[in-house]
């Protein structure tokens, strides 16, 4: 399809949520309570299998690409006593679910979660087998940063029984690591996937970014191919999201330095063809897998899922996040934990969940919800589907897609009881599950680009 040049640059510049849960957090509010989530917990079955996320709120240094709730600290004692709080969190969140559900996936985030010493990572694995049912098989995963790693972390993580592990990359080319404040050199990143197949942990995911500054056709090409030499199960292929206004330490990034949205659009592409050239099968929008791969075989049989973790393969319907920011989703609804440290410590000392906010879901924002994550993952939905699932409920958004369909077959066509984004539009998902997306037309926030 031959795309209008004027069309093309609105669809490029227009500022969408990436979508990562419905409703998005900026709708959350301060009606989700401590009491409330107590509610959830509570309806949570005796044998119902749960995720877990715990978030690492502090960096060493600090990325000035990086839109995560994260502080830098130089030293270790506010680590410290964050890990006090978060034991004690996790010691209250077992006391209310009082044996019900049991940790079947755990994923540690941040921020930089191996910034914790080995010592200290011990005892919070210790408190989590304490106080809550840790299955023997429970998938646990963690964000990596290659600057943090010792051998004694490594044996550390292997030891606690990671069967993942995420590693930042971002981009190999050293210009443009210095303009985005995180040096890291090819060689480091190969001794700490070695270290980590060394140690048992076989499954390596990468993320890497285009759109940073200084980036080109060239820096990103070469950044994919030296990444595909260590053969990763997966790579996170995102936009870099320039959003200084939220960021405030993304200020130290001149907007002069970044490529535009045609470039971006370019990058994304090139790095695009290099993964499929490359043997890896393409999940959603961003993410790229080797064949035999869970998350491949999720996308090609229809159970890919997404959360505030990105795709994933996970199909479990809880997920509780803990530490500051944090965000779970219950059956009835999302919450999220208090961001600044002091209101969070106030909350967990008081024996409370340190919920600072979420939503409730509507009958109306389930039908919504399961239309834009398939969207976002299937690049699809079909009408039976959703009428079996939904009923009467469904019917607004139907009509919606047929007249999207109608109005924009760019970006939405029919076939037989199926909507489907058109192949050449896959690029624009997110755009186009913002069209189903009924908050966004009455409150206009700021977001960051679709591509």
């Amino acid at each position: 399809m031959q795309r209008d040049p004027d069309d093309l640059d609105a669809r490029l510049g227009e500022t969408v949520p990436r979508y990562t849960s419905y409703p998005t957090a900026p709708h959350f509010h301060a009606a989700v309570t401590s009491r409330t989530v107590d509610g959830w917990l509570d309806a949570i079955p005796a044998d119902d299998a749960l995720s877990l996320y715990m978030h690492v709120p502090f960096c060493d240094k600090l990325c000035w690409f990086c839109a995560c709730h994260t502080k830098q600290t130089h030293r270790y004692e506010p680590v410290t006593a964050f890990l006090t709080l978060l034991r004690t969190e996790i010691v209250a969140l077992g006391a209310k679910l009082a044996g019900r559900g049991r940790i079947k996936a755990l994923h540690f985030g941040g921020g930089s979660p191996t910034m914790l010493r080995p010592d200290d990572l011990h005892m919070l694995a210790d408190t989590l087998r304490a106080h809550l049912d840790m299955a023997g098989d429970a998938a646990i995963s963690v964000e990596i940063d290659p600057n943090d790693m010792t051998a004694e972390k490594l044996d550390a993580w292997a030891a606690i029984g990671v069967t993942r592990a995420s590693l930042g990359i971002q981009d190999f080319n050293p210009k443009v690591q210095k303009a985005i404040n995180r040096e890291q050199s090819f060689e480091l990143t190969r001794d700490v996937v070695q270290g980590l197949r060394g140690r048992g942990i076989d499954a390596i995911n990468f993320d890497l970014l285009y759109g940073l500054p200084h980036q080109t056709e060239d820096s990103v090409g070469a950044t994919v191919r030296q990444a595909l030499t260590l053969a990763p199960d997966r790579i996170a292929l995102f936009g870099y999201a320039h959003v200084p206004w939220f960021k405030k330490h993304q200020t130290m990034i001149d907007d002069a330095w970044l490529p535009d949205g045609r470039q971006r659009l370019a990058q994304s592409q090139l790095a695009a063809r290099i993964l499929v050239e490359g043997g890896y099968e393409a999940v959603g929008i961003d993410h790229f897998a080797k064949p035999g791969d869970s998350l491949a075989q999720a996308a090609r049989t229809g159970r890919l899922h997404r959360n505030f973790q990105g795709y994933t393969d996970d199909s479990l319907e809880t997920l509780i996040g803990l530490g500051p920011s944090s965000v779970s989703r219950f059956r009835e609804g999302y919450a999220q934990n208090h961001v600044p440290m002091p209101a969070y410590q106030r909350d967990v000392v008081a024996g409370q969940l340190p919920i600072a906010k979420g939503i409730a879901f509507t009958p109306e924002d389930r039908v919504r919800s399961w239309v834009i994550e398939r969207l976002m993952c299937d690049f699809a939905f079909s009408t039976q589907s959703i009428t079996q699932g939904f009923g009467k409920d469904a019917e607004d958004v139907c009509r919606e897609a047929d007249s999207l369909a109608r109005a924009a077959p760019d970006m939405l066509v029919r076939n037989g009881d199926r909507f489907v984004i058109p192949p050449d539009s896959r690029m624009f998902a997110r755009s186009v599950a913002a069209r189903f997306d009924a908050y966004r037309r009455t409150t206009k926030k700021a977001h960051s680009v679709a591509v």
